[in-house]
C-alpha cells in the first residue's frame, strides 16, 4: 500500500456486537472483537481477509458486546491485545486465559506506533471501567472510532477535528426510545452522559467536527429496538444538510450492520 494511506472495514457495529478492521502496508488490527471467533471469522471472510492474517485486536472497553471474542481470537492466532491499565482490569476474568506476552498498555491519551501506523487514544464518558476509543493516522490521512459516548467533550471534539472518516455514534432515535419497551432505569442510562449518542447528538458532533478532508460518516451502534437504519441515515444527512455540508457529493453517510460487513474502503 506504501504512502497510500490504509483501508477500513466495518465488520460489524450494533447493540449484539462491534467490530473494525484496519489495514495498512503493514498491518491488520482489528478495533475491538465483540462477536464470537467465527462469526468474525466470516464477516472477515466477506472483504477476502483471515484471522491468522491479523496483527493484533485493540479493545475500546470491557462490555460484552466488544470483546466477545478477544480471548479466543487472541489464543488461537496468537495476536497482540492493547488495552489500558482499568479495562484490562475489568476484562481479564471475561476472556480467559491470554499469555502474559499477548498482553500490552495503551493509556489513554497516549500516542502509540504499530507498523506504519500512529494511533492515538482518547478519553470518551461510558459506563465502563476507563473507556477509550482510537484514531489512526498515515500519510496526512486519519479515521475516527467514536461509538458508546454519553455526550462528546469539546476535548474529544478538537482531537477528532477534520478527520478523512469517522464510525460515529447513531444508537438510538429518541422517540422510539421513550416510547420502548425498556424499564425506566435502562432508558435514564442510555439517555445519561455515560450513556450512548442518539441520532441526533451523534450527528450534531459531526457538524461540529467534520472538515474539508472528510470523506465518508459511518453511522455506528445502531440499537436493534430503538433505531432504524433509515431513521438514522436520514438524521444524519438532514443535519449535516442544514449545516450546509453537501451530504450527496461531499461526505458519503455510510449504513453498517451487525451481520454484514461494510466493503473495505482506502482512507
Amino acid at each position: 500500500m506504501g504512502n497510500n494511506g490504509f483501508k477500513i472495514s466495518v465488520l460489524a457495529s450494533g447493540s449484539s456486537g462491534n467490530s473494525l478492521y484496519i489495514e495498512s502496508g503493514q498491518k491488520r488490527l482489528l478495533v475491538d472483537a465483540g462477536l464470537s471467533g467465527k462469526k468474525i471469522t466470516g464477516l472477515l471472510a466477506q472483504i477476502d481477509r483471515k484471522p491468522e492474517d491479523l496483527d493484533a485486536i485493540l479493545v475500546t472497553h470491557e462490555h460484552r458486546d466488544h470483546i466477545h471474542g478477544v480471548g479466543v481470537l487472541a489464543r488461537k492466532y496468537k495476536l497482540d491485545v492493547y488495552a489500558n491499565e482499568k479495562t484490562w482490569q475489568a476484562m481479564d476474568p471475561l476472556i480467559g486465559d491470554v499469555s502474559f506476552e499477548q498482553k500490552n498498555i495503551f493509556n489513554m491519551g497516549e500516542v502509540m506506533t504499530l507498523g506504519d501506523l500512529d494511533i492515538e487514544s482518547f478519553g470518551v464518558s461510558h459506563d465502563a471501567a476507563d473507556p477509550q476509543f482510537y484514531q489512526f493516522h498515515k500519510d496526512n490521512k486519519s479515521f475516527v472510532v467514536l461509538t458508546d459516548t454519553g455526550y462528546c467533550s469539546d476535548r474529544v471534539r478538537g482531537i477528532i477535528k477534520n478527520a478523512d472518516g469517522y464510525l460515529m455514534e447513531s444508537n438510538h432515535d429518541l422517540g422510539m426510545l421513550r416510547m420502548g419497551k425498556y424499564p425506566w432505569s435502562t432508558k435514564q442510562r442510555i439517555l445519561s452522559d455515560k450513556g450512548h449518542l442518539s441520532n441526533e447528538d451523534g450527528a450534531l458532533v459531526a457538524t461540529d467536527v467534520i472538515g474539508d478532508k472528510t470523506k465518508r460518516i459511518y453511522l455506528g451502534h445502531l440499537s436493534k429496538e430503538n433505531n432504524l437504519k433509515e431513521i438514522a441515515h436520514m438524521t444524519m444527512t438532514d443535519t449535516l444538510m442544514k449545516h450546509d455540508y453537501d451530504a450527496i457529493n461531499q461526505i458519503k453517510v455510510m449504513d453498517t450492520d451487525p451481520e454484514k460487513a461494510c466493503s473495505l474502503f482506502a482512507i
